[in-house]
């Protein structure tokens, strides 16, 4: 880990937080990382003998998903069948003193093993539970299973992806889980506050992986509700503002260009030769430069088909316009600019194969977040976590021995 990444005086601003995690995959377990990042202890819930499926996804190293060792990096890997009663009730026990829940599974499936909402509230009256799923806790769809791809179509994202004449495309990431991670730890982290600070009860946050998408989907329903308009995909571009969109340049490489700021654009314009469109008066506003969208586009393809890439960002750089070509894993990996923020680190696998992560956002400048262990093996802190519950070794080969843990 490098020393930027560390944090020398050994402070965390969640540090003295217990999370419990019930649930899988992503956007349940991605909320508990960003919460582990930042100095909390999650004590990840597992079923014993696969564990979370997340481990067998995509690319895997010696049977194990590299994605795991990064979502579920500080987490703490307990084995733990919810099903047995006995499972059940080490649950409870974790949750006496525990400050944050977070769970990802159907609705309703937690109530039937007893550790709904009402009964953990029971046992600790100051929980805070963060609960994730397709369409949320209510509604005429909460039975319904759903995952990201559901939900970025259902929240109008899918409708806005891809190209009019083409079928619909998706994100390269589970975008949807994402949104709703980050939608919980917001709310689990207010609900903390709300707590602490104003003397408030413990409570519950409904997350609905839709509702999460549909949240930032900025002026869709307002659009149309005023004036019947229905946004569509439409490619590259970004309909009612302009210019902004993604360029062939004379090598076959792509750049994307956002010269959609008044000030932006005239010197882009000027950059590129155009000084008659930088000095139009019709063009100085967003809302005249939209009427003449393709005009404008066609006069940046023009200049950009002209010249090679690289040309055409040290153009685009000098007159302070932003733009980027389209990058790679490689490219990512190989820009300084990501090294010099922190934001790529080395760390070892167990059988000592390197491996580069992710940094941690954001960036706190007095407490940042770190990574002090790679997502745990399969129950790796099993007998460390239920010995805080007083259950000695003995006790847990005797759990293990009837499938418990």
């Amino acid at each position: 880990m490098s020393s930027k990444t560390s944090n020398s005086d050994g402070k965390s601003p969640l540090a003295g937080m217990k999370v419990i995690e019930l649930g899988t995959l992503i956007a349940g377990p991605y909320a508990a990382s960003l919460l582990a990042q930042f100095g909390a202890e999650v004590i990840k819930i597992e079923p014993p003998g696969d564990g979370d499926p997340l481990r067998k996804w995509r690319k895997l190293h010696n049977g194990t998903s590299l994605w795991w060792y990064t979502q579920s990096r500080n987490k703490k890997s307990i084995t733990l069948n919810l099903k047995s009663e006995k499972g059940q009730q080490i649950v409870r026990d974790l949750v006496r003193d525990a400050d944050i829940v977070i769970e990802n599974f159907r609705p309703g499936s937690l109530e039937a093993w007893g550790l709904g909402w009402e009964q953990l509230s029971q046992i600790n009256p100051d929980l805070v539970m963060v609960r994730v799923s397709g369409y949320g806790q209510t509604g005429p769809y909460r039975d319904r299973p759903g995952f990201a791809a559901i939900a970025e179509s259902l929240g109008g994202l899918r409708h806005l992806a891809g190209y009019p004449d083409r079928p619909p495309v998706r994100m390269g990431v589970s975008i949807g889980d994402t949104l709703a991670s980050l939608y919980g730890v917001i709310g689990a982290l207010l609900a903390m506050h709300h707590l602490k600070v104003n003397g408030g009860k413990g409570q519950y946050i409904d997350v609905a992986l839709y509702e999460a998408v549909f949240g930032v989907m900025e002026s869709l329903v307002p659009e149309f509700s005023v004036s019947g308009y229905v946004r569509a995909c439409t490619g590259a571009s970004l309909p009612g503002i302009s210019p902004s969109n993604t360029y062939l340049c004379k090598d076959g490489q792509y750049v994307v260009i956002a010269g959609n700021g008044d000030s932006i654009f005239k010197r882009m314009m000027q950059a590129i030769g155009r000084n008659d469109l930088a000095g139009d008066p019709k063009l100085a506003r967003n809302d005249g430069r939209v009427e003449q969208n393709d005009m404008l586009d066609e006069a940046i393809s023009r200049w950009t088909t002209s010249h090679d890439l690289d040309d055409v960002l040290k153009t685009l750089d000098a007159a302070a316009v932003p733009c980027s070509k389209i990058y790679t894993a490689a490219d990512i990996h190989a820009d300084p600019h990501y090294r010099a923020r922190d934001m790529i680190g080395r760390f070892s696998l167990p059988d000592g194969q390197a491996i580069d992560l992710p940094g941690i956002v954001p960036k706190l400048s007095e407490t940042p977040g770190r990574t002090k262990w790679l997502g745990p093996a399969l129950g790796a802190h099993t007998a460390e976590v239920l010995a805080s519950i007083g259950i000695d070794s003995s006790a847990v080969d005797e759990l293990r021995a009837q499938g418990v843990v």
